[in-house]
């Protein structure tokens, strides 16, 4: 299955002067394959166009695009492959991910929890982690910004 940008939600929050930035990223592409019953054949590779980032106000998008903080010129993809995927302890629908993330050519192992559900006629992935910006160099050394974010995925496969 691909995941679709209809139906689907890519989302982060951070705080910033104080307030809370949400902001938004669309262009989903890749493949997941996903079958329950067989999770060692499990594999998500997925990335999100970074120049579609949207918060909402288009001089702080622009902003965001520039070198300081995604560097969409020379690193237009946001990517997360699996390595392994696992059962929750708790919950029948429920998940672990493990699997890199790439954000401006740097690459972090990373764990999250996700839940599956059946939603227009596909599967829909959710999770919620957090994630530090500086991990990835975004940002700098920008003390109005927390390093600290929160990142949401709704993400429908079909």
């Amino acid at each position: 299955m691909k995941p679709v940008d209809e139906g689907s939600a890519v989302k982060f929050r951070i705080k910033n002067f104080g307030g809370t930035v949400i902001g938004s990223f669309k262009g989903l592409n890749g493949t997941m394959h996903f079958n329950p019953a067989d999770l060692s054949s499990a594999s998500f590779d997925v990335t999100v166009d970074v120049n579609t980032i949207n918060t909402g106000i288009n001089m702080r998008n622009n902003d965001l695009k520039e070198e300081k903080y995604f560097d969409v010129k020379n690193f237009p993809k946001i990517r997360l492959v699996s390595s392994k995927i696992t059962k929750a302890k708790d919950g029948v629908n429920s998940f672990e991910f493990t699997g890199e993330l790439t954000i401006k050519g740097t690459k972090k192992t990373i764990q999250f929890p996700f839940t599956t559900s059946q939603a227009n006629g596909g599967t829909m992935f959710k999770a919620e982690f957090p994630l530090n910006r500086r991990d990835f160099n975004v940002g700098g050394s920008s003390i109005s910004l927390s390093d600290n974010l929160t990142v949401s995925l709704a993400v429908l496969g079909k």
